[in-house]
Parts: C-alpha cells; sequence; structure tokens
C-alpha cells in the first residue's frame, strides 16, 4: 500500500506543472500550520473548559455542602429544600440533591430543560460534620452542572478559526500561485527558447528579467544558445564543403568504374581479335599435319591458346557483369542437367591431373537460372581443381531447410587461411600469393576472377555463398536453391547430326586480316566453299560472285568505321529479296554472330535480333556445332 502510494505521489508530482509545484510548495507549510494551530488550540479551548466546569461544580457542591450541615444535623426538611433550590437557581446548575448517610433524599431540585442534555458534568460532595469527634459524615450533595452554553461558545469559537484558516489559505494560495507565476515565467520562456532552439536555423535569446539565480541562468542560455549557432554555421559550411568533396569523389568513382568497365570491354574485344585468330591457325595446322614432332609442337601451341581462352573467358563475364550484359532468366528445371554439363566439362581435366571428380546424380528440380547456375558450378569446380594436388572434387545436393536443397562443391585442396576467406571473392586476388604455398601450376593459374564472377552471379540470384574451410584439409562452398516438385517431361532427343559441314557455302564477314585467313584455311579444310568480306561492301560483292545464297553467313559485331554485322546481314537480306516479292521474314540463309562485344546496348541487339552468338575466342569445335546448329534451324523453317 506504502509503495503504490508513494508510486501515485510520484506520478503526480512528475505531472505537475511548475506553477502548480510552486504554489502547492507555498501552500504546503500554511495549511500544515494553520492546521495544527486550531487543532491544538481548540484542544487547549476544550482542556480549559472541562477544568473550569469542574473547578465551578466543585465550589456549588463545596458550599452547598457547608450550609447543609447544621439542616442534616437536625434534619430540617424545609431548609434542605430551600437550600437546594437556591442553589439549583445558579446560573449552569441543573440538579442539586440532598440526601442522607443512609442514601434517603432529603432534598432534590431538578431543572428539566437543563437535565435532558448530554452535556453535563456531575459532582458529589460528602457533608462531614466537624463539631464531632472523627468527623462522621452526615449525608451527600449532588450538583449536576450543564455545559452545553460553554460548548455552544467554544463551537463557535471553532467555527471561526476554521473560517479564519481557510481564509489564511486563500490569501496564502493567492500569494502563492502570483509568486510561482512569477517565478516560472522566466522559465517559461527559457523554455520556449529552447524548442526553438531545435527547430529554427536562426541564433535564439532571451530577455534578462533579474540579476538572480534565474538571471545568470538566462545569460548562460545566451551565451550557449550563441556559441551553437556559431557552431551551427560551421557545421553547415563543413558539411557542404564535405558534400561537394564526396560528389567529386564519387563522380571519379564512377568515372573509374565506367572506365574500368570500358578497358575491360576493350581488352576482351581487342585481345580476343589475335587470340582467335591463333585458335584457328593452331587448329588448322593440325588438320593436315602427320608428323608426330609437329603436331607435338602444335599441341603445345594449343594449350597455350587453351590457356589464355581460360583468362580471357574470366575477363569476358567479369566484363559482361560489370555491363549488365548478363540478364536473369529464371526457370524451372531438373538440376542433374546442371550437374552433367560440369562433370562433361571437367572430368578429363581431373584425369590429366590425377584427380578424382565426383558429381552424384539427384533427382530434384530447382528453380534458377540455368545459364548462370552453371558458370557458379563450372567456376567453383575449376577452382577447386586448380588448387587441388591430391584427392579430388565431389559435387552433391541434399535437401535444406524450408523448401530448398543445398548444392555444395567439397574438395581436398590446400584450403584456405581464416584471414584471406574474406577476400577470395574480390576481383584479381589469389590465395596462393599470399599463403606460401610451395607450388605453381603454370597453365592452371587463374587471374583471381573465378570466384569473384561467382560472388556476382549470386548478387544477381539472390544466392548467398557459404564457406568453410581448413588449412591443409579442404574447403567446401555451399549454397540453397528452391526447390520445386519434379515435372513429367517427354523425351524428345534425337540422334545427334554429324558434324559434317563439308560442301556448305560459307560467307566469313571480320575486319581482321588474320582471322580472316585462319577461318578461311579452317573451313577449307574441312571441305567448305568460302569466301571472306572485311565490310558490306565487299559482302555483296561476294554475293553477287556466287549464283545462289551462301548457307551460312559468319559475320563479327563489330566492324570497321563503327559499321555493324547486323547492318551487313540485313544488306545482304535485302540484297536476295530486292527484285522479288517475298516474305521478308524467311531468311534465305543460316547466320551466326562471333563477337568479343561486351557492351550490354550492343548485345541487346543480338539478343533482339535472335541470332545465335558466340564469343571469341571459338575453338574449332565450338564453331562447327553452333555451324551445323544453325544450318539444320533454319533448314527447318524454309
Amino acid at each position: 500500500m506504502d509503495s503504490r502510494t508513494h508510486s501515485f505521489s510520484v506520478r503526480l508530482w512528475r505531472r505537475a506543472s511548475l506553477m502548480q509545484r510552486l504554489g502547492f510548495i507555498a501552500l504546503a507549510p500554511t495549511l500544515i500550520t494553520a492546521t495544527l494551530l486550531v487543532t491544538i488550540l481548540t484542544r487547549h479551548q476544550l482542556a480549559t473548559l472541562h477544568v473550569m466546569a469542574q473547578s465551578t461544580a466543585d465550589a456549588i457542591a463545596t458550599q452547598a455542602a457547608s450550609i447543609s450541615t447544621d439542616p442534616l444535623r437536625n434534619l430540617q426538611r424545609r431548609e434542605l429544600v430551600r437550600i437546594a433550590q437556591s442553589t439549583g437557581g445558579l446560573p449552569h446548575v441543573a440538579h442539586v440533591q440532598i440526601r442522607a448517610a443512609d442514601g434517603e433524599i432529603l432534598a432534590d431540585d431538578r431543572d428539566a430543560s437543563k437535565t435532558q442534555m448530554q452535556d453535563n458534568l456531575t459532582v458529589v460532595h460528602d457533608v462531614v460534620d466537624r463539631d464531632q469527634p472523627l468527623h462522621p459524615t452526615l449525608g451527600s450533595v449532588l450538583v449536576e452542572v450543564n455545559l452545553s452554553e460553554a460548548i455552544a461558545a467554544q463551537r463557535s469559537s471553532l467555527r471561526i478559526a476554521i473560517l479564519t484558516l481557510v481564509v489564511s489559505l486563500l490569501v496564502a494560495g493567492v500569494i502563492g500561485w502570483r509568486a510561482a507565476h512569477w517565478i516560472g515565467a522566466p522559465l517559461r520562456h527559457l523554455a520556449r527558447a529552447v524548442h526553438q532552439l531545435g527547430r529554427s536555423d536562426d541564433q535564439v535569446e532571451v530577455e534578462i528579467t533579474d540579476q538572480t539565480e534565474i538571471g545568470e541562468l538566462q545569460r548562460g542560455f545566451n551565451s550557449a544558445a550563441a556559441a551553437l549557432f556559431d557552431m551551427h554555421r560551421s557545421m553547415e559550411s563543413e558539411i557542404e564543403h564535405a558534400t561537394l568533396e564526396l560528389a567529386h569523389k564519387n563522380a571519379a568513382l564512377e568515372a573509374a568504374s565506367v572506365a574500368k568497365a570500358r578497358f575491360l570491354a576493350a581488352a576482351s574485344h581487342d585481345l580476343r581479335q589475335p587470340l582467335y585468330a591463333l585458335t584457328l591457325f593452331s587448329s588448322a595446322l593440325a588438320v593436315e599435319e602427320h608428323d608426330p614432332v609437329r603436331l607435338d609442337r602444335i599441341a603445345h601451341i594449343q594449350e597455350c591458346v587453351q590457356a589464355l581462352d581460360h583468362l580471357f573467358s574470366e575477363l569476358l563475364d567479369l566484363s559482361r557483369l560489370e555491363t549488365g550484359a548478363m540478364q536473369v532468366e529464371i526457370s524451372e528445371f531438373p538440376l542433374d542437367q546442371v550437374f552433367d554439363e560440369v562433370s562433361r566439362n571437367f572430368r578429363m581435366i581431373a584425369e590429366q591431373h590425377n584427380l578424382r571428380l565426383i558429381v552424384r546424380t539427384t533427382r530434384q528440380w530447382v528453380r534458377c537460372d540455368h545459364s548462370m547456375l552453371a558458370r557458379i558450378l563450372n567456376n567453383l569446380v575449376s577452382n577447386a581443381l586448380r588448387y587441388t594436388k591430391e584427392g579430388g572434387v565431389l559435387v552433391g545436393a541434399r535437401r535444406g531447410p524450408a523448401g530448398t536443397l543445398r548444392v555444395d562443391v567439397w574438395d581436398t585442396g590446400v584450403g584456405i587461411d581464416t584471414e584471406h576467406q574474406v577476400r577470395i571473392f574480390d576481383e584479381f586476388y589469389r590465395v596462393e600469393q599470399h599463403a606460401g604455398h610451395d607450388y605453381d601450376d603454370g597453365q592452371r593459374r587463374g587471374l583471381g576472377l573465378g570466384l569473384a564472377t561467382v560472388q556476382r552471379l549470386t548478387d544477381l540470384l539472390d544466392i548467398r555463398m557459404q564457406l568453410k574451410s581448413r588449412p591443409r584439409r579442404g574447403s567446401v562452398f555451399s549454397f540453397l536453391l528452391p526447390m520445386v516438385p519434379p515435372q513429367q517431361v517427354f523425351d524428345q532427343r534425337t540422334e545427334d547430326p554429324p558434324l559434317d559441314v563439308s560442301g556448305m557455302r560459307v560467307l566469313v564477314i571480320d575486319d581482321e586480316p588474320a582471322i580472316l585467313s585462319g577461318i578461311r584455311y579452317l573451313l577449307k579444310s574441312w571441305g567448305c566453299e568460302v569466301a571472306v568480306a572485311e565490310d558490306r561492301a565487299q559482302a555483296l560483292e561476294a554475293a553477287n560472285e556466287w549464283v545462289l545464297p551462301p548457307d551460312i553467313v559468319i559475320s563479327d559485331l563489330r566492324l570497321r568505321e563503327g559499321e555493324s554485322g547486323l547492318d551487313v546481314l540485313a544488306a545482304l537480306d535485302h540484297y536476295y529479296y530486292r527484285d522479288k516479292e517475298a516474305n521478308m521474314d524467311e531468311r534465305p540463309f543460316a547466320r551466326l554472330l562471333i563477337t568479343g562485344e561486351t557492351r550490354s546496348d550492343r548485345l541487346r541487339e543480338i539478343m533482339a535480333a535472335k541470332i545465335t552468338v558466340l564469343y571469341k575466342p571459338v575453338s574449332p569445335e565450338q564453331l562447327r556445332e553452333a555451324m551445323m546448329a544453325v544450318w539444320t534451324s533454319a533448314r527447318s523453317l524454309a
């Protein structure tokens, strides 16, 4: 109970305003003092009244007993009655009774109006015969005194005291409220100034009202407000300067990022041109060569070309991600499709380095971008094989939480130290440069872009990659994919067509003479009839020399002087339909684009044209497969 009362009083005090608190502080002492004075004086007056009444009653009873001695001794009843009546006639006496020693009532005088009242005081006094030895008791006198008039007077005094108390409290309340108002007014002005200081940018100042502590507080507030205003102005200036500097830095960073993307795109395109030519020449050399020594040299050249191709593929993937050329296309498919592709791509590489590649089949279906998921797993497996000397790599999947499928890529490689695990997804960061590994496997080394590409792809797919690794024990990369119910797929597989391109009429358009020479040499070795052109004019001249349209037109996307391979293909379409009333949607020849371009706007043009595209450098096997695929597709639509 006490704690609840204390809590209530505290809450009430906290809710009260400053004027209410000051008024209470001014009124409380007056209320307490006046109440105590009224209570003490009233009690003292009542006690005095009773003492005076007791004394009066004793005096009347003593006097009545004194004059009643002889009549009692002589039993003079009439005299006793007269004494009782005369005593009863005294003021405030309500009842007089004289009794003999045996208790017999000898005289009794009673005022009925007074004896019925409750505020009476009764005194009994013995009558003693002092003239006789042993002072025998002759009887007794009873006197009853009425106190109503005295009590009424006392109550009147109490009412006057209470009225005086109320008036005093009102006066004290008014004085206290005015004093609280006078004291609180400067503080209220200070409070409003504080609120204004927080909302306004202008300088705030309050008036100095007096020289007391409140005046000191007002002067201190003005000084603090002035200092805060100066500090605010200074901070605004610094913030404005920092904002401008940050804007310049952001612009510089954006420019650097754009320059980096342009550099990667330009480097990817320009450096791939000679590499593509080198790929074509090295493959063409091996077609009709039978000398083992020369074949061995050609094989070494092709290995170097493949290593360069891998490095440029990393650059191309990163460049396409930087420029936004890769668009997410979500579909539902069996995970085994991607697992089979990974197994085909790396099983031979693993065997060449005496490693085991285990890809566990699964019947689960997932929802993801098929090509991006394949690129993620290809990069993870490639990275795992690159840093594994003994043992192998395991790729598997198992059920995860909440309808997901967890894909794991385990390896028994060198592992990754804790300090490197945060940075392995950074561009151009290779752990072996910092971890003190004792091997350098030449062509298996990368640029440090494989995991950076994985990070960019997982960000696009909103996938969280997890890594667990122990040095010299291996690593495991894991991520979760949304799992979907398996779907019924009708087997529409047909036998792969033979990759025989002999006899095909092929028109090749490229602005690099070395590439034209290499691809012409390679296609002729396959038995193709080949014509080459460096621009639109030469392409139209080559078409004019052939009676029939070519079976396939292979063109680079970016030609000299800003010309586009798409424009050349459109010009060839118009050439073959210039004098014919035909449906322009029917294409007279199959078409294939080969490019090292990574700019998103140019790649979107290819996607809009729905033309098959290959990215340089293109291996002879890829080129042959693509040629057969587009040729077969064109024939089926004819």
